[in-house]
């Protein structure tokens, strides 16, 4: 009988973790069953006892979930990815290089997106401490969960995008300008915690299948995986 991991993640690792998967199959011949989707939407469908062996989201979420009871165990430090601004295909780049040229980059730009993830939470919080929330509020479009904001971008619908490097990336239609410079740059760090529900259901034979994917998340070919898709290994 095939051994079967459940997880559940957030879309900001959908790519790396579908490609090192399918990797840890033909390694392991265990399957990992990934559903990606909105971290918002993923939070709540833990919190509601659905049944995943993993759930792999922010630090902060998973911190939250820990301490709800709806993880057991310690989480598991696996990613790092960092924040960056698309434009359309074609269009100009604005200057990202310092965070004084970012600021003035959104007080021109038309309209501007971010996700409901914690890059959107941070920016929304940058642009408060820079006193112009109130100047872009009407300009700013928040993507729904699930929905990449450079999809808003390649449409058309909005002229500047900041999101996650890795859910930029595998994009048609966008220009990756860059990542946020480093002065005002925010790197999100992504893990791993066991679910709580799935935990109580589990047989004690399914516990080393969890724990030889958690190792393999940390050897050189998934860390070489992690780098190509615009994040890097803790």
């Amino acid at each position: 009988m095939t051994l079967r991991i459940t997880l559940i993640s957030s879309m900001a690792t959908k790519g790396v973790l579908a490609e090192l998967a399918q990797a840890f199959l033909q390694r392991s011949g265990i399957v990992v069953d990934i559903e990606s989707v909105g971290g918002v939407d993923a939070a709540k469908r833990v919190r509601s006892g659905e049944a995943f062996d993993l759930v792999f989201l922010a630090s902060d979420a998973i911190d939250r979930l820990l301490a709800e009871g709806h993880l057991v165990g310690h989480r598991e430090d696996l990613i790092r990815s960092t924040v960056a601004v698309a434009v359309r295909a074609g269009a100009p780049h604005p200057d990202i290089s310092h965070g004084q040229a970012v600021r003035e980059a959104v007080l021109a730009a038309p309209s501007l997106s971010y996700s409901t993830g914690p890059s959107g939470t941070y920016l929304t919080a940058l642009f408060e401490r820079w006193g112009i929330a109130d100047q872009v509020r009407s300009r700013m479009v928040q993507a729904p969960p699930g929905v990449p904001v450079g999809r808003l971008v390649a449409q058309g619908e909005v002229a500047l995008g900041f999101q996650q490097l890795s859910e930029l990336l595998p994009l048609s239609g966008i220009e990756v300008v860059g990542e946020l410079p480093s002065d005002i740059q925010f790197v999100t760090t992504f893990c791993a915690g066991r679910g709580a529900a799935a935990a109580q259901a589990c047989a004690q034979a399914h516990d080393p299948a969890i724990a030889q994917w958690l190792d393999f998340l940390r050897t050189p070919d998934s860390a070489a995986a992690i780098r190509r898709h615009g994040m890097s290994p803790v």
